[in-house]
């Protein structure tokens, strides 16, 4: 049915489509999110077939089987999942707070954070390994944001997106400097950092990660509160003022939330880039700009991405392996490029 107005014509069909469109999203990237975890199961150095990867989670198979399985594929694939969800969601909070369809969780000094407080445990402490530092990455990141948030509140004038964004770039700044010299003047104290530095999902067990997938899960539950506020924020605070919204409260919320998501994904993982930055962007070209529909997608879209990319990083150079932050590097970046070069998907 067309109906005509003083603006010109309209028809309804693509409203409807416009409407079902999240839904289809949903299912197809959950196929995807499917998909990619069955990859990152079967492949890598020791292939998995499916009947055996099948035997294996039903109690049977062989012994070598059920330990790369058990002790080897689950915990990376669990950290894929959990670092993806997290780095997307806690992005596309990050893109609708500061209005910015460019900005990522890194902008609040999160990664720099986590990177000088493992640094300074492997220079101070002696630790060697992911599983030793992944809680003080998580404070490193927690301390800095809210040092970046304080720094950001301070002078005259309450915080607001501009002012935060200067400040986490700059303290970010100062303490990657920082974290360079320590890790230059003795290179061999910090081999073991070197993977995790890299952005990698292959030396944390799941005995590690449970405590910090709580945390994760307070930040999407939290992330899912905001959503409705952000759709208010992103047209500007007088005017989500205007419409009722708290925005001291949604701006204390989304630092809370980003701290726990980026922190938590890279204590897990490491500083994996692009995603945060481009999963989100991705998700408002396709689907629109509803902050509801863009975090619930970004949950699903961020860790098939992730996942996938660590199943390539294993078979490109196979036996040796790439760290998946590089290849969503190598990925994100030339994907990033194209998206931020259409008008539509280049504006909030």
């Amino acid at each position: 049915m067309t109906v005509t107005t003083e603006a010109g014509p309209a028809t309804a069909p693509p409203r409807r489509r416009r409407r079902g469109l999240p839904a289809v999203g949903i299912l197809a990237l959950g196929v995807a999110l499917l998909l990619a975890v069955t990859l990152s199961l079967t492949i890598g150095a020791n292939p998995l077939p499916l009947d055996e990867l099948w035997r294996a989670v039903t109690g049977g198979g062989t012994s070598e089987t059920r330990f790369v399985l058990v002790e080897l594929r689950i915990p990376r694939t669990v950290a894929g999942i959990a670092a993806g969800v997290a780095l997307g969601v806690a992005g596309a909070l990050v893109q609708a707070y500061t209005r910015n369809p460019l900005a990522d969780p890194g902008i609040l000094g999160v990664n720099a954070g986590a990177a000088l407080a493992v640094a300074l445990g492997v220079a101070l402490l002696g630790l060697h390994g992911p599983q030793e530092y992944v809680w003080l990455a998580f404070l490193g990141a927690v301390v800095v944001t809210v040092a970046v948030y304080l720094v950001g509140s301070s002078g005259r004038g309450a915080a607001d997106p501009i002012r935060l964004t200067l400040a986490g770039v700059a303290l970010g700044a100062v303490l990657s400097g920082i974290t360079t010299g320590l890790t230059l003047s003795n290179p061999d104290a910090f081999d073991s950092m070197r993977s995790w530095n890299a952005g990698s999902l292959l030396s944390t067990g799941i005995a590690e990660m449970v405590p910090v997938l709580l945390l994760l899960a307070v930040g999407v539950i939290l992330a899912a509160f905001l959503a409705p506020g952000l759709n208010s924020v992103s047209l500007g605070e007088d005017i989500a003022r205007s419409h009722g919204a708290n925005v001291v409260g949604i701006r204390i919320g989304v630092i809370v939330a980003v701290t726990l998501l980026a922190g938590g994904a890279t204590a897990i993982a490491g500083p994996i880039s692009f995603i945060g930055l481009m999963v989100p962007h991705a998700i408002r070209w396709v689907f629109g700009v509803d902050q509801r529909t863009i975090i619930a997608l970004s949950a699903v879209l961020a860790p098939v991405i992730v996942l996938l990319a660590d199943v390539l990083g294993r078979v490109i150079i196979a036996p040796a392996e790439v760290p998946v932050g590089i290849v969503t590097a190598l990925i994100g970046a030339p994907v990033l490029i194209a998206l931020a070069r259409r008008r539509k998907a280049s504006s909030l």
